[in-house]
């Protein structure tokens, strides 16, 4: 069975004073049929594990480093990441992959990594504007797909997020057709790619402009497992509503 996940993604947002936020939604009753997670900023995992201990909440990363160590000024590797006691991290972002020119043979040397820390990957596809006004949407995510998820992907170590580029952050959501033919895809691909038994095990987010107003209508889109939220993420007002939605899809 596919767990549901809601997962926050808070980007390059929050403080000591945000962990607030956190406390919120670790102290709100857990659901009985979705798991949560918040990626917080690096600088604040170890404290944010801290926040949601003995509760539902999952803490991950954003992102981490190919490599296990050396010198790489600045970055975060896979095996830092655990130890703080994260169990999840980002990886391939739309904005990692334009912001930093990662591609998807970055994204799946990084998942190798993150999986020998026994870590979960959340691998986010997705297409932008151009390529889905040029029809080439399920080219792209076809390539993504293939590129940026190892071998060895099992239901236990990898979510697929899908996030259309142009979607996020604009308050613009694809049509629930649009985002169950994506899905849909998706779900074929890993079937096809890793058998059945592994590719119905796999979790797929949604993400892009996805707030409590529209979570409802997303949540009854098929093989639609979550959501994978930013700005709405940060408040547990906001968050809850979202996390409330999928817990009764």
């Amino acid at each position: 069975m596919r767990r549901k996940l809601a997962a926050g993604n808070w980007k390059m947002n929050g403080t000591a004073a945000s962990l607030a936020e956190l406390t919120a939604i670790a102290a709100a009753p857990a659901p009985s049929e979705a798991s949560v997670l918040i990626c917080p900023p690096a600088t604040l995992l170890s404290r944010a594990v801290s926040a949601a201990a003995d509760s539902n909440v999952m803490i991950g990363g954003q992102d981490c480093h190919v490599a296990s160590s050396g010198a790489h000024t600045g970055d975060v590797s896979a095996e830092m990441v655990a130890d703080t006691g994260a169990s999840h991290v980002i990886l391939g972002h739309s904005e990692r992959r334009e912001d930093h020119g990662e591609s998807n043979e970055d994204v799946r040397g990084k998942a190798v990594t993150a999986w020998d820390a026994g870590l979960v990957t959340v691998i986010c596809v997705g297409e932008s504007l151009s390529e889905r006004e040029a029809d080439n949407t399920l080219d792209i995510i076809g390539g993504q797909l293939a590129g940026s998820i190892p071998d060895a992907a099992t239901g236990d170590n990898l979510v697929v997020a899908y996030e259309p580029v142009w979607a996020i952050g604009t308050g613009k959501v694809p049509t629930l057709a649009q985002i169950g033919d994506v899905h849909d895809f998706i779900r074929m691909r890993l079937e096809r790619r890793f058998g059945e038994g592994v590719g119905r095990t796999v979790s797929i987010l949604y993400g892009g402009s996805v707030k409590a107003s529209n979570a409802t209508d997303i949540f009854s889109v098929s093989n639609v497992d979550g959501a994978l939220v930013g700005g709405a993420s940060l408040k547990a007002a906001d968050f809850q509503p979202i996390i409330d939605a999928l817990d009764a899809s």
